[in-house]
């Protein structure tokens, strides 16, 4: 029985260090917990703004928050033309994303939302 708690428990912790630590699709730069390149746009709303930034060939987009240690529901897609959106959606504090899509010489679209209230751009960096 104390073998298997212990296996368990080995499994257990070493899924977290991989969720935590591992590399994760459709983000990027996760732990720094900012969207890697140039920020190229800014789109504010009532309780937040939806950030985008380029590096070479992907775009990357997040949500923060106006009012930042407070949980509430948040959401940030971004679309390359063409292809599925890349889109987190929760309860956080401060920020939903980073999110990144592969846009070379495509269009994308943006959006977000805080509380509720939200934008959304047209067809961008074409």
């Amino acid at each position: 029985m104390r073998r298997r708690v212990t296996g368990v428990l080995v499994v257990t912790v070493a899924a977290g260090l991989l969720t935590v630590g591992g590399p994760a699709v459709g983000r990027a730069d996760a732990a720094a917990g900012a969207c890697a390149g140039t920020r190229v746009k800014t789109y504010g709303f009532a309780t937040g703004e939806v950030r985008v930034h380029r590096n070479g060939s992907y775009v990357c987009a997040m949500t923060v928050a106006k009012r930042p240690g407070v949980r509430q529901r948040m959401r940030v897609g971004v679309q390359a033309r063409g292809s599925r959106a890349a889109v987190d959606s929760g309860t956080y504090a401060r920020r939903a994303g980073p999110v990144t899509v592969y846009a070379r010489a495509r269009c994308v679209r943006v959006e977000g939302a805080v509380a509720g209230r939200g934008t959304a751009s047209g067809w961008i960096l074409c």
